[in-house]
């Protein structure tokens, strides 16, 4: 069962990568991944089960249409439509996939999707010049938490209390 959630979770992570870089080729960049292999303690994280309705309530959370009314309103390039569309894939890809898990699903199936979530954040903002700043990364931490909440999983329980997206983001 985890090699199939393992596999479905990155040919959806491929199918990002190559519409967005066939998008972007000109900022293409190498993913970082300095950070990809940090060891998680899996045997002392909470694991309750996902809570579909939580999950879908966090998609009202979204920052990206107030992320594009300030592209909009201050000349801002980097909150296009497009941008902020291909953001908002990431999360609801991660939504998606959490809400698929079998209700047994263990923490460690739940952070490795978290996980690939993350990398394809950090690709869009390595690709998009000021896409996460102080106020962007700020919201996606926070929405990353509610996200994590929502799939059983505790944000204090990852990056010394930081929160799971803090276990391999670059912004």
């Amino acid at each position: 069962m985890k090699r199939i959630i393992f596999v479905v979770i990155i040919v959806k992570i491929a199918i990002f990568f190559l519409y967005f870089i066939s998008r972007n080729k000109e900022n293409n960049k190498e993913i970082k991944n300095e950070r990809v292999d940090k060891e998680i303690d899996y045997a002392n994280l909470s694991n309750k089960q996902v809570n579909v309705t939580q999950l879908e309530k966090c998609k009202s959370e979204y920052p990206f249409k107030k992320w594009r009314n300030n592209g909009t309103e201050y000349g801002m390039e980097q909150y296009s439509e497009e941008n902020c569309e291909a953001a908002e894939m990431i999360f609801d890809e991660l939504i998606a996939d959490l809400k698929t898990l079998p209700k047994e699903a263990t923490a460690e199936t739940k952070v490795i999707i978290f996980k690939y979530a993350v990398l394809a954040t950090n690709s869009m903002d390595e690709r998009i010049a000021g896409l996460i700043e102080t106020g962007e990364r700020e919201d996606l931490c926070e929405l990353f938490d509610q996200i994590s909440i929502a799939a059983g999983l505790e944000p204090n329980e990852f990056a010394d209390g930081e929160g799971i997206a803090s276990e391999w983001r670059d912004w």
